[in-house]
């Protein structure tokens, strides 16, 4: 997953502009990123407006063992709450000038289509007590996104997917469990969601009629050139990855389509990028929204209709201007305290060392995955090494087939596409079997990590290679993590859990 964003100016000229702008003097006013004072004459700057208040409220005084609802409930309300505090006066100035946004409450962010020339006018407004509570004013680019492409069309089909075949998929479904009573949230391009073997799952169908409302959500507005438009009412994908990420958490056309891990839980999706091309903004968007699932209105977020695991095959890259603070961590380490677990993509920057550069992957607090083959348990050429810079944790956590993975596209066909985003699917299908089977792990990221980091085969590097000062034949390590993540294993671990 790569991005490209265009029009950045030097460092010189940022440096600059930087001066130009605070040399009237400016202790106390809202750090403003140099890069947005360069412009150009564009009518608007999509820009984050960061208060100063990133913290995670606590959930007590509830007991580390209270229900995982009931805290979630809890943690959603401090977290709203804060956000209307600390945002009141910074949306009435908004308001008063006419200017668009979109507050975030899961990081506490606001999303502002400013004219460029009031960039200056709220650095000088943010010295006073109406506008304090601002942070730092960050860039919202679009970043558009090299998602992994289709190789081949109607490939040949298997009765079982190949590489849910190659994790012991069917051996937890013999005993029993297919994923029922679980939702796997998918945040990507969008679904078509009536493709035959997503329809049957997507939790907004009940069998004759759809409603879509808590069931998904759409990120992207005010843009052109994606074929699903702005706020689509109905899941879209302008683009196939997501589609195709979704049929392997849980694709199963009820024929000879079983392309998915878990082909009876249910999924929710939130589209995060239009054509490939993400923000910040969306990201957040979309993870606070499987925190809290809103209506079509994009109001009366509900936590109890959160997912219980969320796939996540998408890159944020800081150093393209993505972020240059905590922004997205706050919102993926919020979703995580809610009891919702994180599967993200390590990448396909491999095969060098310390390639998982992008935003989630790089968060402690994210489930990361690999790529291994198919057909073997060797690792991809392209899949994204650790360590991660700053941190001493093994990433990948483990690793999953990820090369010409067979799945569900869209107009309602089927086609293999190779990528960590496709290796990270079969690990939230995986996840999805877990719980299904043991459903007092709901509301647990941290103990289903660690389940499944202990039940895993070996995956081999195909040369000898020392990433972070672990080898090849040493497990963990920082190219497959800790093996390649097997379904009957984890199975196994799940119900002899606590």
């Amino acid at each position: 997953m790569h991005h490209t964003i265009h029009n950045t100016p030097s460092r010189r000229t940022r440096s600059l502009l930087w001066l130009a702008l605070f040399a009237a003097g400016s202790a106390g006013a809202a750090e403003v990123n140099p890069t947005l004072l360069d412009y150009r004459g564009a009518a608007t700057q999509d820009v984050l407006l960061v208060m100063d208040d990133q913290s995670t409220p606590l959930t007590t005084p509830l007991a580390s063992d209270a229900d995982y609802l009931l805290r979630r409930r809890i943690l959603v309300a401090n977290l709203i709450a804060r956000a209307e505090e600390s945002q009141t006066d910074v949306r009435a100035w908004l308001d008063k000038r006419g200017i668009a946004y979109q507050p975030y409450w899961i990081a506490n962010v606001i999303q502002a289509e400013l004219p460029a020339p009031m960039l200056r006018e709220l650095a000088q407004a943010s010295r006073s007590s109406a506008l304090g509570r601002i942070a730092r004013v960050e860039p919202n680019p679009r970043l558009t996104t090299r998602l992994p492409k289709l190789e081949s069309a109607e490939k040949a089909i298997e009765a079982v997917a190949t590489g849910v075949t190659r994790i012991r998929a069917p051996s937890v479904w013999s005993a029993g469990f297919r994923g029922q009573g679980v939702v796997i949230g998918g945040m990507d391009t969008g679904y078509q969601w009536n493709h035959p073997a997503l329809k049957p799952q997507y939790r907004g169908w009940n069998g004759s009629t759809a409603n879509h409302n808590y069931n998904w959500h759409d990120a992207i507005r005010n843009t052109s050139g994606n074929t699903c438009g702005n706020n689509a009412a109905a899941p879209c994908d302008d683009n196939g990855h997501g589609t195709h990420t979704a049929g392997t958490f849980a694709g199963d056309d009820g024929g000879s389509n079983q392309i998915g891990v878990a082909p009876r839980a249910k999924w929710v999706g939130c589209r995060n990028m239009a054509a490939g091309d993400g923000t910040p903004a969306r990201y957040i968007e979309c993870l606070q929204w499987m925190l809290a699932p809103t209506n079509l209105a994009n109001a009366s977020p509900n936590p109890d209709l959160a997912p219980d695991v969320t796939s996540n095959s998408w890159g944020c890259i800081a150093s393209e201007g993505c972020t240059t603070g905590n922004e997205i961590k706050t919102a993926v380490d919020n979703l995580v305290a809610g009891g919702v677990m994180v599967v993200a993509a390590a990448g396909n920057d491999g095969s060098s060392c310390s390639t998982i550069g992008d935003p989630p992957a790089i968060y402690a607090s994210a489930f990361v995955v690999g790529a291994t083959g198919t057909t073997s348990d060797s690792l991809a050429s392209f899949s994204s090494r650790g360590p991660v810079a700053g941190s001493s944790a093994i990433k990948p956590d483990l690793s999953a087939p990820g090369v010409s993975v067979r799945s569900s596209i869209r107009n309602s066909s089927y086609g293999s596409m190779s990528g960590t985003s496709m290796a990270t699917p079969h690990v939230a299908g995986v996840v999805a079997l877990m719980m299904s089977a043991k459903p007092s792990l709901k509301g647990n990221p941290t103990l289903v990590a660690q389940l499944l980091r202990q039940s895993v085969v070996s995956a081999t590097v195909p040369f000898s290679q020392t990433c972070g000062g672990t080898t090849s034949g040493v497990r963990p390590n920082h190219m497959v993590g800790h093996g390649r993540v097997d379904a009957w294993l984890a199975y196994q671990a799940a119900i002899n859990s606590p």
